[in-house]
């Protein structure tokens, strides 16, 4: 039985930081948030990470990253590249960004051959999230009629920010705690507890603190691969038709594909723990801050890699 792989979504970060030299440090000796994810999925025991890079910045994300993590996980990179389509399809003119997280996700294709975990490079998720998937994926596969895959989900009043809107995965659950649709939800801004959004009236829906949503947490088996390649193309005239510039595969637009077509199953895995993320640069005090408190109480050594 293969070991769960890490694969971490990382091909936007030169664009978001400018330049990998220059992404925020948020810990001391130079650690960003990547690093304590990183360092916490090593302590849930996942050992191999497959880091998805613009081919661009390889030499410098090798050289800020890489070399870090090297110390404590076995590396390996995939390249999320524009031309990467299938046979006989084009870029259309005027294109410059890749096709979105699936598309991401497939670059790896060539990398993993058994159940893998998909984050944001960027986002922090927290040791329990680690933990239960990490679980997850080392005691299930998938059935004959039906793939197994599982999602992280965090409270909304977890993820909100003081600092403006922020856009979301609201998860629709059966009863039974199975995942039957993620509703991208744009906009969201912190009231209370919760969080509130402006309906098409323009009156004010407000959301529970408790409500799951989605950080692109993702557990999945090698299937997942599969079916991304085979269902690929028909997103891709979708794309073309609609968007041909800007217009993107999100993973929860094939995930309740599949879900639709009873082809998945999702396993819903919550957590307690609170994201970080950096959705504005008012963000970032607050992260220091938590990450600088987790250090203080001992959940994280000052050095995470001794480098």
């Amino acid at each position: 039985m293969e070991k769960p792989v890490l694969l971490v979504l990382a091909a936007g970060m030169g664009s978001r930081y400018g330049g990998l030299k220059q992404m925020d440090s948020m810990g001391g000796h130079g650690q960003s948030i990547i690093d304590y994810s990183i360092y916490d999925a090593r302590r849930a025991g996942f050992e191999t990470v497959v880091f998805v890079i613009n081919r661009e910045l390889e030499a410098d994300f090798r050289e800020t990253v890489g070399a870090r993590i090297s110390r404590g996980m076995e590396v390996r990179y995939a390249f999320q590249e524009l031309e990467d389509l299938p046979k006989g399809c084009r870029v259309p003119f005027g294109r410059k960004k890749p096709w979105g997280t699936t598309h991401a996700v497939m670059a790896a294709r060539d990398l993993i051959s058994g159940p893998f975990a998909v984050i944001n490079a960027d986002d922090y998720y927290g040791p329990e999230a680690f933990r239960v998937i990490y679980d997850y994926l080392a005691h299930h596969r998938d059935r004959p009629d039906c793939f197994q895959y599982a999602m992280v989900g965090y409270h909304l009043g977890k993820t909100v920010t003081e600092h403006g809107g922020v856009t979301r995965g609201i998860c629709h659950l059966s009863q039974d705690g199975l995942l039957e649709e993620v509703e991208e939800r744009a906009g969201i801004e912190k009231d209370g507890d919760g969080g509130r959004y402006a309906a098409q009236d323009g009156s004010w829906v407000h959301l529970d603190g408790k409500t799951l949503v989605s950080m692109n947490f993702w557990g999945f088996q090698r299937s997942f691969l599969d079916e991304a390649m085979a269902r690929f193309p028909l997103f891709l005239d979708r794309i073309l038709d609609q968007d041909p510039i800007r217009g993107e595969c999100y993973l929860p637009i094939l995930v309740t594909d599949m879900l639709s077509r009873g082809r998945a199953q999702v396993r819903m895995l919550s957590t307690a723990d609170k994201w970080y993320g950096v959705t504005y640069r008012e963000d970032k005090p607050a992260v220091v801050e938590a990450l600088r408190e987790k250090t203080e109480q001992g959940l994280y050594p000052e050095n995470l890699w001794g480098v």
